[in-house]
């Protein structure tokens, strides 16, 4: 038993060795244009970068809180360890003061750093991978335009192996694909729709969160299927799904309206996706605003799971029950006595689908520390939503959220004390940040 278990340990480390070797000569000795060839940055380009980093949300995260813009550091959980970003200011030591724009472009094109080494994924260079040449020069440009700042980022903390090189290797030849183009929707594409592809997958990076991730943290990032962001406590739902977020019955506009302001007829924003709103797609301009509507609605419809089936109101649990007088009490002056809600303030509950999803992670996270829509340029006062943390128990929350699932017309299954428990327990770590 014992030599079969060595003999196992030690098919692995070969194969780890036999990946980390496959990757260094595939992606790592990749030649890439020479710094001659780059145009030297101007204001346009510089100008063009910095509304690509909008557009890609790429500040946000590399900014600590009150700290320095873009000079990294902020911590980034995963099932796996913490990760934290790159200082992105053109500081000599700490930043990319040193870098050269082909070296910028590597990293962006194939995930290796200036010195070679192999880049974490949290850095999504499965989608930057897209960025045409020139975006990358101007992004570089906009980068190198910053205040150096010195400021020294901590060390990752991973488990092992996660950290090594070799654990990295065999991650990208299961899960990365240099150069990947951006998925298209049937049909013939014009200018506008592969523009809008190239935004939402290359810039945007929307399938890093809107896709599943399986066990090792990979997934099909030409899926915008959803995905739960462990870490956070949240789900991005399905893009395409017509009984979660997918848009295919929406009118352009009303698309148009969501990504600028971050709320619309159909519904608003909430959780890590109001930073992406705020931070970055308020900023982008109508030609692409439109292109990436186009596209999102563009996406072939899937139904996704069904709800399961609401019980008729004379055989209500004793949780609806109590979820109804709870509501009465806590919830319809603002969303009114039938769920229906207040146009323009709070959000109807009747027929939401983020009511409705089977994944309720989104509205237990409301429910428990509430929020507000997006702040933004087109909606600069948005009405928030209270936290229940402290005013109700497990128990008593359950109930609540039970009653919206399964009245006025939503059939959706029930929620139980101990979901309530368990988002609480996930979740503490994060308030404590």
């Amino acid at each position: 038993m014992k030599l079969l278990k060595w003999s196992a340990a030690a098919l692995v480390a070969l194969l780890l060795l036999l990946s980390a070797w496959v990757a260094w000569f595939n992606y790592g000795m990749t030649r890439v244009a020479d710094d001659a060839t780059a145009p030297a940055a101007n204001a346009e380009m510089v100008a063009r970068g910095a509304y690509l980093a909008r557009a890609g949300n790429c500040i946000a995260c590399h900014t600590v809180r009150g700290a320095s813009t873009g000079a990294g550091g902020r911590p980034i959980a995963t099932p796996f360890g913490t990760l934290f970003t790159s200082n992105l200011t053109p500081d000599a030591d700490t930043g990319i003061g040193q870098w050269s724009a082909a070296a910028f472009w590597r990293a962006l094109h194939f995930g290796r750093s200036a010195d070679g080494r192999l880049l974490y994924p949290a850095f999504p260079y499965t989608h930057t991978t897209a960025l045409t040449r020139e975006d990358s020069d101007a992004l570089f440009s906009y980068f190198r335009s910053l205040p150096p700042v010195r400021a020294q980022v901590p060390a990752h903390e991973l488990r092992w192996p996660y950290g090594t090189q070799a654990a990295l290797a065999v991650w990208r030849t299961l899960y990365f694909q240099p150069g990947a183009k951006p998925p298209l929707p049937p049909g013939p594409a014009d200018a506008n729709m592969l523009r809008g592809a190239y935004l939402t997958y290359a810039v945007a990076h929307c399938s890093a969160c809107h896709t599943a991730r399986d066990a090792l943290g990979g997934g099909d990032w030409q899926s915008l299927r959803g995905g739960v962001l462990a870490s956070e406590g949240w789900y991005a739902p399905s893009l395409v799904s017509a009984r979660e977020a997918g848009m295919a019955d929406w009118p352009v506009d009303d698309i148009v309206q969501l990504l600028r302001t971050g709320v619309a007829p159909h519904g608003q924003v909430s959780g890590p996706m109001t930073e992406v709103v705020t931070q970055g797609t308020q900023y982008l301009n109508e030609p692409d605003l439109r292109a990436m509507a186009s596209y999102l609605k563009a996406l072939p419809s899937t139904e996704g799971a069904a709800p399961r089936t609401a019980a008729a109101p004379d055989v209500r649990s004793s949780a609806v029950v109590l979820g109804e007088k709870l509501y009465q009490q806590h919830c319809a002056d603002c969303h009114g006595s039938q769920g229906q809600g207040v146009p323009g303030a709070y959000p109807p509950l009747a027929g939401n689908r983020a009511v409705t999803m089977a994944h309720t992670q989104n509205l237990l996270q409301t429910v428990l520390y509430g929020g507000f829509a997006p702040d933004t340029a087109g909606h600069p006062r948005p009405y928030g939503m209270p936290p229940f943390a402290l005013t109700l128990g497990d128990t008593e929350i359950a109930a609540v959220l039970s009653y919206l699932r399964t009245s006025w017309g939503n059939a959706a299954a029930e929620v139980s004390p101990l979901d309530i428990n368990r988002m609480r327990a996930s979740t503490a770590g994060n308030l404590r940040q």
